[in-house]
């Protein structure tokens, strides 16, 4: 057979969504649920990938611009069905070389190997191929009629007769067409229909009239997941979820409550790593091998090293590179800065825009301050030195290596290596002013209490 051309059926309002947001760019795992059918496309190999969209929608168009695999776009300027949508891309398929498959661009869960199962039916004897499955309850589906191997309709519920709803085989949406077929059958598809629609799944009883073969290929139930509400949009992040922690866990992923941790698309864990409960995955994570993620931390673009001990309770940011055997404690955050091996951050701490050498203990409530109201600025802090608790270090500064900045400091200046820097006030005591001051504020407060009444 000749290559396989992909058209995605993008043109849908989605006004049950009742958002701003064109619906295929709502995001399932930190995604565009059109980017996974696109990229379910490129995995399965499409030669070449073509777009429908509706009219008026400069988000989703921005969209496809910005992909650097360029796309095929083309306009449904009314939306009247299905078939009229993909009578839309007709300059894509009308030199008929290649087989087509047309997809949903609400249904993100469809994978790679369910458009190869439908390319093996169309190389064998088949000139359109359907995508059917067997939900728990068909309710609301086009049952798919099948007689003798032939799929001969799809018959819609408001329009199948009580023994047709009884069929468990049902509609999953997508649909193989063999070299030519598409151009062939579209030619021939009316709207003679009460709603004055174009549907493509008409396409099979006019394919069975024409003498064409016409199979089914059954599928997973989560492929043929589409999305019209919030409602769906949640169930189909929880499929989601739940191929991501399976996945986890057969590749050597200790997960320990894994249904209370959330993936994103690009989540990349090593065998040996261990995630407590409650742990969130933004875009751009990566952990090494015998990391551990302890539990209600949230990491966002962040490197993990070898071996590493985050949280519990730590935010990692944008930018954030941990290295071997490095510890990032309860209440700690990081940002844009790269932190090398063993060093510790343990407790209640932010540092951001900044390099911490190698063995670097940095004591609790230590903030690099990296922004002056107008621009960030980085802190270095050479390898093995000491930060002292409660240290403030006012960016842009460099500390050197086996520095030690004593507790309670406010650091303005660079710090030599080996030196030690005292950046605080003396102390003064003053003998009874303390009780006096009490003395002064209680009684403050209670004559507010006596007024009030």
């Amino acid at each position: 057979m000749s290559s396989v051309d992909i058209i995605v059926l993008a043109a849908g309002e989605g006004t049950r969504m009742k958002s701003a947001t064109p619906k295929v760019l709502h995001s399932v795992g930190g995604l565009p649920m059109l980017e996974h059918v696109l990229r379910a496309a490129q995995a399965f190999g499409a030669e070449r990938t073509a777009v429908v969209i509706g009219p008026n929608v400069p988000k989703v168009e921005s969209f496809l611009k910005q992909r650097p695999v360029p796309i095929d776009t083309f306009v449904q300027t009314e939306r009247l069905g299905t078939g009229h949508a993909t009578m839309a891309a007709a300059d894509f398929f009308a030199d008929g070389h290649n087989a087509n498959i047309v997809l949903f661009g609400d249904t993100p869960l469809i994978r790679p190997q369910t458009l190869e199962r439908i390319r093996s039916l169309l190389e064998a004897d088949a000139d359109l191929v359907v995508q059917g499955f067997e939900p728990e309850d068909p309710t609301g589906y086009g049952r798919l009629l099948v007689e003798d191997g032939q799929l001969t309709a799809i018959r819609e519920e408001k329009d199948a007769t009580d023994a047709e709803r009884k069929i468990g085989l049902c509609n999953a949406g997508a649909m193989g067409f063999g070299p030519g077929i598409l151009n062939k059958l579209l030619n021939s598809l009316t709207n003679k229909n009460a709603q004055g629609e174009y549907y493509l799944t008409d396409c099979v009883e006019l394919a069975c009239a024409q003498g064409l073969t016409v199979r089914v290929v059954k599928g997973d139930a989560a492929d043929a997941a589409g999305i019209n509400s919030r409602a769906q949009l949640a169930a189909v992040e929880a499929i989601f979820q739940q191929r991501m922690r399976q996945q986890a866990m057969a590749d050597g992923v200790t997960l320990m409550a894994p249904e209370t941790v959330h993936f994103c698309y690009d989540t990349k864990l090593d065998a040996d790593v261990t995630v407590e409960p409650n742990v969130v995955f933004g875009p751009k994570v990566s952990v090494r091998s015998g990391a551990v993620i302890r539990a209600f931390s949230h990491l966002e673009g962040a490197i993990i090293g070898e071996g590493a001990i985050i949280g519990p309770y730590a935010r990692l940011r944008p930018g954030t590179d941990l290295g071997a055997n490095t510890k990032v404690g309860n209440f700690v955050e990081i940002k844009g800065a790269t932190v090398e091996e063993g060093s510790k951050i343990n407790h209640l701490s932010y540092v951001g825009d900044a390099h911490i050498g190698a063995g670097v203990n940095i004591g609790a409530g230590t903030v690099t301050c990296n922004y002056d109201g107008f621009g960030k600025h980085r802190t270095t802090i050479g390898a093995h030195s000491f930060i002292g608790s409660g240290s403030l270090l006012v960016a842009p500064l460099d500390v050197g290596s086996n520095a030690y900045i004593a507790t309670g400091s406010v650091i303005t200046e660079n710090v030599p290596s080996d030196a030690l820097a005292f950046g605080r006030a003396r102390q003064t005591n003053k003998a009874g002013r303390g009780a006096e001051l009490k003395d002064r504020l209680r009684a403050a407060k209670q004559k507010a209490m006596e007024t009030k009444k």
